[in-house]
């Protein structure tokens, strides 16, 4: 982890509370990702990722880590490694960048696991290209969730129309649950990126990649996530507030012309 020496030496260092993805290349925002990366678009009047960073800094998860790749060092030039956000307080912010490290992105998983020794017990994540506006990192859901058995806790929404068959299920009990698409029983919601994890979830023996992650193995997320709800390890709160994935510059015209 190259970009910022907050990350180089985790035994001494504060560990993160939160992390925000981004480091993907973001092919379907083309060209506008070209030259900017897409946390860094702006969206009513601040870069994308800086929602729910904001959010985080107002609910006291002020220390964040940042994965980056693609363009990753315009996102550390723009709030380094202490950034005031008006309104909100201050992040102290640490990156982890897969590109300088690797020459490619990681994946969710493989991202979160690299970062692994430099964050807590307990961790948010959220994607920094969703647009949430109102949704509120609360200290008494990181309490229940530290209380419970599970080793994440998920926020599903309604589908989005690029997304009319959703990821996962949620029974009565707040349980995520690994349901077929098709032909469904019940009704699939998708997956916010808005998550809390235990670090064990991203350790043997539910996920076979090295905390820290050293050969840069790239993986997904949702394969780990399903392994676990079918042990009945992942809790999950529908949410109803303002959602977008902002995927196509389209999406992003309409959230700037609201």
């Amino acid at each position: 982890m190259s970009l910022n020496p907050v990350v180089s030496n985790p035994e001494t260092q504060a560990k993160a509370n939160a992390m925000i993805l981004a480091a993907g290349r973001g092919e379907r925002m083309r060209p506008l990702t070209d030259h900017t990366p897409k946390p860094l678009l702006t969206v009513r009047g601040k870069p994308l990722m800086q929602w729910p960073m904001e959010g985080l800094v107002r609910a006291g998860f002020g220390h964040i880590l940042i994965n980056t790749a693609w363009l990753g060092e315009r996102i550390h030039a723009h709030y380094g490694s202490a950034a005031p956000l008006a309104g909100a307080g201050m992040a102290s912010l640490s990156y982890s960048n897969e590109e300088q490290d690797f020459g490619y992105a990681l994946e969710t998983a493989g991202g979160i696991s690299r970062a692994l020794p430099h964050l807590a017990e307990v961790f948010w994540v959220v994607a920094g290209d969703v647009f949430v506006p109102e949704f509120k990192f609360e200290a008494l859901a990181v309490q229940q969730f530290t209380a419970s058995d599970k080793l994440a806790h998920l926020w599903l929404v309604p589908n989005p129309l690029h997304n009319p068959l959703g990821d996962f299920g949620l029974s009565g009990q707040g349980l995520a649950l690994n349901l077929p698409k098709e032909h469904a029983a019940q009704p699939l919601y998708t997956f916010s990126t808005i998550a809390l994890y235990r670090r064990a979830f991203f350790d043997m023996p539910h996920c076979d990649i090295v905390p820290g992650n050293p050969q840069g193995t790239a993986a997904p997320l949702a394969p780990l996530l399903r392994a676990a709800m079918d042990q009945g390890l992942v809790s999950a709160t529908l949410y109803t507030g303002p959602w977008t994935d902002v995927g196509t510059p389209e999406r992003l015209a309409q959230l700037n012309a609201a």
